[in-house]
């Protein structure tokens, strides 16, 4: 089992930055490729970054190509999600996400292990 501890949410205007940390415990951190998604009031769950277990490859939805980054620190258990540019769309439940499959991290039914969620919030 993973346990995934999502932090760092919260309310923000547009255009300001976030940074999301999750914590991850119970394997081995650096076993599992990482990802984030998010899911909006009233819209499915949908992806937002990966990063592979060495951090050595990151994908980005087209959405927040350019405004958010993904990072990991294996010493620390710790993957980051830093936003910036935030805008209203950005409003969601982000997620964290792991997964022994590279293939698999940026799709939802491949997901091994989900975290409890943190909320998002941009202002107009």
């Amino acid at each position: 089992q993973v346990q995934l501890v999502e932090s760092g949410g919260g309310l923000v205007q547009a255009g300001g930055s976030l940074r999301l940390s999750c914590a991850a415990s119970g394997r081995t951190f650096s076993d599992y490729h990482m990802g984030w998604f998010r899911q909006a009031p009233g819209k499915e769950r949908e992806f937002v970054a990966s990063i592979s277990r060495s951090g050595g490859s990151t994908v980005y939805a087209d959405s927040v190509k350019g405004r958010f980054t993904i990072s990991r620190d294996n010493a620390k258990n710790t993957v980051y999600l830093q936003m910036n540019s935030l805008k209203p769309e950005d409003t969601a439940v982000y997620y964290c996400a792991a997964d022994k499959t590279l293939s698999t991290i940026t799709t939802i039914p491949g997901i091994d292990y989900w975290g409890q969620g943190t909320q998002v919030t941009v202002s107009s």
